[in-house]
């Protein structure tokens, strides 16, 4: 059983999946790690031996991960609406951010925050 910043990784799982069950490691970030390490991408988790399963808890000690990245994310967010930028209005109203069109999609966004939502904090 390998536990990885508190979440059990599964054992049947190939490790450079297995390691993207924690949040804020991707494909990319679980593949440059092993890489670094020497580690073959296709282990399996139940074949890592305690030597390179602390090899990698090391490594990852340089990287923001879980909680403290979910904290600076919220932050950011949280600054973006008190400056009250166009970016942050669009997260507060629950639009899309990053330039999408609204006219076709977001309509699943629209939908969830309801009109009645949507008015108030737009006349502000």
């Amino acid at each position: 059983m390998f536990r990885l910043q508190g979440h059990i990784i599964p054992d049947n799982k190939i490790i450079w999946v297995g390691l993207t069950h924690v949040y804020g490691i991707g494909f990319s970030r679980s593949k440059e790690v092993l890489n670094k390490l020497g580690i073959d991408l296709e282990t399996k988790v139940k074949d890592i031996t305690d030597e390179q399963q602390k090899q990698i808890t090391d490594e990852l000690k340089n990287f923001v991960l879980e909680n403290d990245l979910r904290r600076e994310e919220t932050g950011a967010i949280k600054r973006l609406k008190e400056i009250k930028s166009y970016r942050g209005i669009r997260h507060s109203v629950g639009l899309p951010v990053r330039g999408q069109k609204t006219i076709k999609h977001a309509k699943t966004a629209k939908k969830l925050m309801g009109r009645g939502r949507v008015r108030p904090i737009l006349k502000k």
